[in-house]
């Protein structure tokens, strides 16, 4: 069985006594590709050293996650903007970029002109996009909308919006991401996944956040993918094997055969 963890922050500070070992645990689990999201500038080295440690299994996207945008947002854009430039071929997306209304919405504006100009990056460049989006999908919607793309590709990461909602991104284009929390007792995601078409979800851990039951409240690590897909396949009523296969050959479609 092989598996692709299509979100993943290996590169984090959390994994920092451990991180050779997590990805070995990974690769004995069958997890053959993981895919490492930006999230600014002070996170490139460790993101570059890691995918350049295991180029046979990490991929890398560019861009600027919402909550890193502030006041030096053009200075993190132009970043982004350059390490594209130089070296397009070295990414599988831009991401993970979107909107995020959670925290702090003092920079609100500037976080949908950075993402404007990274979905209009995403045409430029024929790049999936890897979306974030934390109490904002009517915003979100509103924009993508809005700039009236025939058709979008990417994911919808993390998903957390409602049935209506999903089948709408479907639509759109999107593939939506599901992780450890649809293990969770009070998650909603299971009516979703039980909803949505198994060629349109992709597995993804977001390690080292939301580690899926029976591992909730420890460090989450790609390894426990398998514990999301065992969830999917007991939602699908179809084999474990069934669910890898075509997770997989989703996130290849997905990612434009850019991951394998």
């Amino acid at each position: 069985m092989e598996l692709i963890d299509t979100h993943c922050h290996l590169y984090a500070e959390e994994f920092d006594e451990d991180r050779e070992q997590a990805v070995e645990r990974a690769l004995a689990a069958g997890i053959t590709t993981m895919l490492l999201p930006a999230i600014d500038s002070s996170n490139i080295d460790r993101q570059e050293q890691l995918a350049a440690q295991y180029p046979s299994a990490m991929r890398l996207m560019a861009g600027l996650h919402p909550t890193s945008i502030k006041e030096d947002y053009e200075q993190e854009l132009q970043i982004v903007a350059d390490r594209l430039a130089n070296n397009r071929s070295r990414y599988c997306a831009i991401g993970e970029i979107g909107l995020d209304l959670y925290w702090d919405q003092t920079f609100k504006e500037q976080q949908i002109d950075a993402l404007k100009r990274q979905l209009i990056w995403s045409e430029e460049y024929r790049l999936p996009i890897a979306l974030h989006i934390r109490d904002a999908y009517t915003e979100m919607f509103a924009l993508l909308e809005q700039l009236n793309h025939p058709q979008y590709h990417g994911v919808m990461h993390c998903f957390s919006g409602t049935i209506e909602m999903a089948i709408r991104a479907i639509e759109m284009g999107f593939y939506i991401g599901i992780g450890g929390v649809v293990t969770y007792k009070k998650s909603h995601l299971p009516e979703i996944v039980k909803q949505i078409p198994l060629e349109r979800i992709l597995l993804e851990t977001d390690c080292p956040y939301l580690a899926p039951v029976p591992y909730r409240g420890r460090r989450n690590e790609s390894t426990y993918l398998v514990a999301v897909a065992e969830k999917v396949a007991e939602i699908k009523e179809c084999p474990l094997a069934l669910v890898a296969e075509t997770t997989t050959a989703n996130a290849n479609t997905c990612f434009g055969g850019k991951i394998n």
